[in-house]
């Protein structure tokens, strides 16, 4: 798949502001006043700038507002009336830590919710997609929700938590790498059931269906080299995971705080790249690219 700028920035932002969004709803950390002002404006920046980014990525902007019509059957209807409500519910109760010095906890644990249903709806838009066997799998789901508390944990300031969720959000990025590495193989879809014309003998490429790229080629046939994904499978697990939990486990400093959440970030950003830049939609098998 084309890796999209602005669907790395949607992801990587959204899930982490989403998964800040959680933390301070189950109330960590218990902050009140301008402290939390700062904490929920960071959450919303993350949050809202993502979903905003994710926007671009259409072929019409303008007509997002439309999502929200088909809840029925739509992952990305579902995303967005889960976002909405995160973000109504996380603002109103934010309101009271901020200028009444209250914590409703109802409110913040319906919109808790909310935030990390908005992060599996997100991951859901991929994993139901069969014509994706990397992505069609509950790993996606775990892989989202698993970063998006683990950097919600390392942004709250949860630091003696923070460490154990991301060396499990490692783990569960680890697996989906092995498991989707013979995603497509499994699935059992060939050059012979893409074409349909398995019954009538062995199939091979002759030519390709046209001399010029199109959609399809741009969007569904994006090949990395193996070389490449390797590298920047160790880049993203360095930056995302170790490099975190290591300036974790030093004497504790804002600058080392701060620097651990933008190694998180960066790290997230490049496990992303990947996840889009590694799926190989079987669409790529009538064309002769996988």
């Amino acid at each position: 798949m084309h890796p999209a700028p602005s669907v790395i920035i949607f992801s990587t932002c959204s899930g982490l502001g989403f998964g800040l969004l959680a933390w301070l709803g189950f109330g960590f950390p218990a902050v009140t006043g301008w402290v939390a002002f700062t904490f929920f404006a960071i959450a919303y920046l993350l949050a809202v700038g993502g979903l905003m980014a994710s926007t671009f990525h259409l072929g019409r902007p303008e007509r997002a507002l439309k999502a929200f019509t088909q809840w029925q059957t739509s992952w990305l209807s579902r995303e967005a009336w889960c976002a909405m409500a995160a973000l109504i519910l996380m603002a109103v109760y934010g309101a009271g830590l901020v200028f009444l010095d209250t914590r409703w906890p109802l409110l913040g644990w319906l919109g808790a919710a909310a935030s990390l249903g908005t992060v599996f709806t997100t991951s859901m838009i991929y994993a139901q997609l069969k014509t994706v066997p990397r992505w069609h799998s509950p790993l996606t789901p775990a892989l989202f929700l698993s970063l998006a508390i683990a950097g919600g944990a390392l942004m709250a300031g949860q630091t003696s938590l923070a460490p154990w969720l991301l060396l499990l959000a490692g783990a569960i990025q680890l697996a989906v790498w092995l498991r989707g590495d013979g995603a497509l193989g499994a699935s059992g879809t060939t050059m012979a059931t893409a074409t349909g014309l398995g019954d009538i003998g062995t199939v091979r490429a002759f030519e390709p269906p046209h001399t010029g790229t199109n959609y399809l080629l741009r969007e569904f046939v994006f090949v990395i080299g193996r070389k490449h994904a390797t590298k920047l499978r160790a880049i993203a697990l360095i930056l995302m995971i170790l490099l975190p939990v290591v300036l974790l486990l030093a004497p504790f400093s804002h600058l080392l705080a701060a620097v651990a959440v933008l190694s998180h970030l960066a790290g997230v950003a490049v496990s992303r790249w990947l996840f889009f830049a590694e799926a190989e939609h079987v669409v790529g098998l009538y064309y002769g690219k996988r």
